[in-house]
């Protein structure tokens, strides 16, 4: 569990990278410092101003001097030919300090490092020399401890802070992890607070907006459970305290037919409702059959407006049709379904003798639609939830004289499957108008 843990994870990512960076700090820096250190213009200068030094002093005080120069990790002997060489050196080395030609400091040895040798030729009259050994090992060593010692506080101080710093992170995870196993366990209406507008503020704000939608959702299954319920037990009850009063001989005989209409009514209702169930089942899922081809538009409606002729007939009803010849790509089946369910609406919610208009309208890249009515019209209030499922407030009955509800949701499924657009248009007393968009 430890390992798992989002905090240890981070604190480790972060020591890593510190131990990397010190590794790489400490090895570069190094390389510079003896790169740096091996530079020969400093070390022939430390020479050259020592030589001048020595030069001006008094005999008897060079040897104080050279005293003091060693306090500076600078060692020199004064030679003169003949004499014992210091420092390990050999006469191969040493040959050119007494040659008269020389009169600026050379190294004496090649090699490269901290300890470099240098003699500087005829510093006074009597031909003496000067033979410095600058050593900085032991600067060099202290310069890379402090070094060390820096990084490893910059570990243990970057660590505690990262340690701090991980719960600024962890926390809203923490809180999104106990969010989400509420939520799993059927609660649907937790939410997270954040003031953070950083990637985790929106990551909180979208769990909440997933929340809320998951709330929506939950809300409409459960209202479509309930109307579905409702809307098959209320032909069910009527079909059965039918049936039961006939087979009792309640009902007289000469009135058996009436009742036997009614049920036949409710049958065909329940086969609609059933009908339009699995429609919208099917719409929903993405295995519906989907095959868009190009046909005659204004054919398909002049098609289904005669099929539904004795409906509009019955009531009177002067049909205006305002058609052009247009093709458009789409499933014909499918919009076969959008032009029956909005026609018979359009038809069922007009008042005899009144008029309904199926007009065409083509522009540059789609055609219009538009099936007006001029029935009684859709309230402010009822008309955002036309197209939801089961939709049966009763101001929302009261317009559409019973049914399921679930007509123009299936429209607007059809519509939506397509990627074209519906639109309505009502006014109380005026009647309504349906438009849809078909793009070209």
């Amino acid at each position: 569990m430890l390992k798992k843990s989002l905090r240890i994870q981070i604190v480790a990512t972060f020591i890593m990278i510190i131990l990397i960076s010190l590794f790489l700090s400490f090895g570069i820096t190094r390389l510079i410092a003896e790169r740096e250190i091996t530079f020969d213009e400093p070390f022939l200068t430390i020479a050259r101003d020592a030589a001048n030094l020595l030069a001006v002093a008094e005999p008897d005080r060079r040897n104080q001097m050279l005293d003091i120069l060693s306090r500076y990790s600078i060692h020199g002997e004064i030679l003169k030919e003949g004499n014992v060489l210091p420092f390990s050196l050999t006469e191969e080395e040493t040959s050119l300090l007494f040659q008269s030609d020389i009169t600026e400091p050379f190294f004496l040895n090649t090699r490269e490092g901290p300890v470099r040798f240098i003699g500087v030729p005829n510093i006074d009259d009597s031909g003496s020399s000067l033979i410095v050994k600058v050593d900085f090992t032991h600067f060099s060593k202290v310069m890379q401890r402090i070094l060390l010692i820096s990084l490893i506080i910059v570990l243990v101080i970057g660590s505690l802070f990262i340690l701090l710093a991980s719960n600024y992170i962890v926390k809203p995870v923490i809180k999104l992890t106990n969010a989400a196993k509420e939520m799993a366990t059927g609660n649907l209406s937790v939410r997270l607070k954040t003031k953070k507008k950083d990637e985790l503020g929106d990551l909180m704000n979208s769990f909440n907006h997933m929340a809320s939608e998951l709330q929506k959702i939950d809300k409409m299954r459960e209202d479509f459970v309930s109307n579905v319920s409702h809307e098959i037990q209320s032909p069910i009850t009527s079909i059965r305290g039918f049936t039961k009063a006939i087979r009792d001989g309640v009902i007289p005989q000469d009135h058996q037919k009436e009742h036997l209409d009614i049920i036949y009514e409710e049958t065909l209702r329940l086969s609609k409702l059933s009908d339009h169930l699995l429609r919208l089942a099917s719409l929903d899922s993405e295995n519906h059959p989907f095959h868009p081809l190009e046909y005659r538009l204004d054919e398909q409606l002049r098609r289904t407006i005669l099929v539904y002729e004795p409906l509009w007939t019955e009531k009177n009803l002067d049909v205006e049709i305002d058609l052009q010849a247009c093709k458009v790509k789409a499933d014909q089946d499918l919009f076969e379904q959008v032009w029956q369910n909005l026609i018979t609406n359009a038809i069922k919610y007009s008042d005899k003798n009144n008029k309904i208009e199926v007009k065409m309208e083509i522009l540059n890249h789609e055609v219009r639609v538009h099936i007006k009515d001029n029935g009684n019209g859709i309230s402010d209030e009822d008309l955002p939830y036309i197209f939801d499922r089961f939709y049966m407030a009763d101001k929302a009955r009261s317009h559409l004289g019973g049914g399921s509800g679930l007509g123009l949701s299936i429209v607007k499924k059809i519509i939506e499957l397509h990627g074209f657009k519906v639109n309505v248009k009502s006014e109380e007393g005026k009647g309504t108008c349906v438009t849809i968009s078909i793009s070209l």
